[in-house]
């Protein structure tokens, strides 16, 4: 007995890889499957951050041998899993929304709604992510070019800032590419024929 072919279409040849149903938006393509498949990665970052915690409570209250790092790496952790959150929302359609006009009209307007979304959220993608190169940009360079880390400026005093920025800049860039296939898939979809149960 041959399985069921893959529902979802081969959209512009980025379609995702049959081996494993993922929950992510089929029109987000390869891209949409590596990010969710990345996010495992930022779980797992969550779990050691956690740890971490609970290790820095035994050395303070125990041995009153607390450390100078505990507090910086689950700050980095934790807000490395808050920025990728929002590529993966991308990714999974799970973002936050206003559904009052979406929900009652037909699915062809839906479909020019979602070329309209993407379009607006690749805009202010893309300006963010210039706004973060800025940011990255003066993290990474000293005033007279030569190459330098921000750092935290603590007693352990990381370079944890200046590598925020940049994954910040990075997730914005991929976020922008997200968005791009998104309208393109969309449009595909707009411009299918419209078949009767679409209305």
């Amino acid at each position: 007995m041959s399985a069921a072919p893959d529902p979802r279409p081969d959209i512009a040849g980025i379609a995702s890889p049959p081996a494993r149903r993922l929950e992510h938006l089929p029109e987000a393509g390869r891209l949409g499957w590596a990010i969710t498949r990345t996010a495992r990665l930022f779980a797992v970052g969550i779990i050691i951050a956690m740890a971490v915690l609970v290790l820095e409570i035994f050395l303070r209250y125990v041995f009153n041998s607390p450390t100078t790092w505990a507090h910086e790496t689950t700050t980095f952790l934790s807000a490395l899993t808050f920025i990728f959150g929002g590529l993966y929302c991308v990714a999974r359609n799970s973002h936050i929304r206003v559904v009052l006009i979406y929900d009652i009209v037909g699915k062809r307007l839906r479909n020019v709604l979602d070329v309209l979304i993407s379009l607006t959220c690749l805009g202010a993608s893309l300006f963010f992510a210039w706004a973060a190169w800025l940011m990255a940009k003066k993290a990474m360079f000293r005033p007279d070019g030569s190459f330098a880390l921000e750092t935290s400026g603590s007693a352990w005093n990381s370079p944890a800032p200046a590598v925020l920025k940049i994954f910040l800049f990075v997730v914005l860039v991929t976020m922008s590419l997200q968005f791009l296939i998104l309208t393109f898939n969309y449009l595909r979809g707009l411009a299918r024929p419209e078949r009767p149960t679409d209305a």
